[in-house]
């Protein structure tokens, strides 16, 4: 793969403010329901408020990066990730944890822009390798993240906050000293312009036959996950009986199998098996894991479920990534990447609000169940509808 050196500077770049990202991801919900008094539907507007504006900003942060250049918007971003993780370290309330993931979720946005620099320096026959390599930063992010903000919970959640912080700046230093720019044409811009809501170049890009339904099956798979992005840490919690370490390992497993899938079975996977496969088969792998988590009966069981659901997530992501990326033009890797992103984004709104209602007034089970129904959706989707581009010709996709 061409520019090996440059995928490897971003690699790190991604991961280690994705280790920031990973040590507060397991103690959050409890942070806010034991330290906090938060309920458990607050929790998940905690969680929303994130996605919320990353659904905002993704497709403004994207076009931005295409007439600009990918290199500032990373940096910027970067720094308001740190600010809001030590912000996070003084939250005494509601309204000041709401205030610092609400910061985090503006600097979140720019993983829009990440996919675009991959974009930017890879070729369509490289680029399911290539977002492979953001999925394995997201994984061992997640091995790695957990452990410490398990080690770091016991001096405090404070001293997590500051943790974050500490990884996220590094991260900055790291890119403002070796990422170089990566979009070179930047002066031929997209005619996406920088609209919260921009309906015309929204309904253009999700009627086109691939990359729209692409978008439409990300979303609904990360509604799926988002629905226990809250609740999954308040299981063990309150149903299972894991400690704050414990709920961290099983984080860490999830990045693990997460990051071996995207960063090394993928660069199998995409050349043995064709893109529809991979599609079907991890969708059943994530309708296996949701509809089982409730069901784990203990530490060993649930590791294992989420094991199988890691393996799904790890072939769907970059997969779809990848094809909404070949089918978009050049000019516009940016816009349409952050326009998919910012979908997905609102699926993290809908998710943990619907998966902390659904939690508090119809039971624990629901939000896993709710996930597994909806990415069997997902299954018949792609099954039928690739089936039939296949047939037509619009993209060669045998099995």
């Amino acid at each position: 793969m061409k520019n090996r050196a440059t995928l490897t500077i971003i690699f790190i770049t991604i991961f280690i403010d994705l280790m920031g990202f990973g040590i507060l991801i397991p103690i959050l919900p409890t942070f806010a329901s034991k330290m906090l008094k938060v309920s458990d539907l607050g929790i998940g507007i905690i969680i929303a408020i994130f996605s919320l504006m990353q659904f905002l900003f993704n497709p403004i942060l994207g076009n931005l990066s295409d007439r600009y250049g990918r290199r500032p918007i990373i940096l910027v971003t970067l720094c308001l990730t740190s600010i809001s993780y030590i912000i996070f370290s003084f939250a005494t309330t509601f309204w000041i944890l709401f205030l610092s993931r609400l910061l985090a979720g503006l600097g979140g946005s720019n993983i829009a822009v990440a996919q675009a620099y991959i974009a930017d320096i890879t070729t369509k026959e490289e680029r399911s390798k290539g977002m492979g390599i953001i999925g394995a930063a997201f994984g061992l992010g997640f091995v790695f993240g957990p452990i410490f903000g398990a080690l770091l919970s016991k001096y405090g959640y404070a001293v997590a906050g500051f943790g974050s912080a500490g990884f996220s700046f590094l991260a900055f230093l790291f890119a403002l000293l070796k990422l170089p720019e990566s979009n070179i044409n930047r002066e031929k811009g997209s005619s996406y312009k920088a609209k919260f809501f921009d309906l015309k170049f929204v309904k253009e890009k999700i009627t086109s036959p691939v990359s729209g339904l692409m978008i439409i099956v990300f979303f609904i798979i990360v509604f799926s996950m988002a629905n226990i992005y809250g609740t999954f840490a308040i299981l063990g919690y309150k149903v299972y009986g894991f400690t704050d370490q414990q709920n961290g390992l099983l984080f860490g497993i999830v990045g693990i199998v997460g990051s071996f899938i995207q960063g090394s079975a993928m660069r199998f996977l995409s050349v043995k098996f064709s893109e529809r496969t991979l599609i079907l088969v991890g969708t059943i792998c994530m309708t296996i894991g949701l509809g089982f988590i409730p069901y784990g009966a203990n530490f060993l069981g649930v590791a294992i479920i989420i094991s199988i659901l890691s393996i799904g997530t790890g072939m769907l992501q970059p997969t779809i990534l990848s094809m909404i990326s070949k089918y978009s033009s050049d000019h516009e890797q940016g816009a349409v990447l952050g326009l998919n992103q910012s979908f997905s984004a609102f699926a993290r709104v809908l998710g943990p609000l619907w998966g902390g209602f659904s939690y508090d007034y119809f039971g624990y089970q629901f939000p896993f169940l709710t996930g597994a129904v909806c990415t069997f959706v997902t299954f018949l989707l792609a099954f039928f509808l690739l089936k039939k581009f296949h047939r037509t010709k619009c993209l060669k996709l045998e099995i």
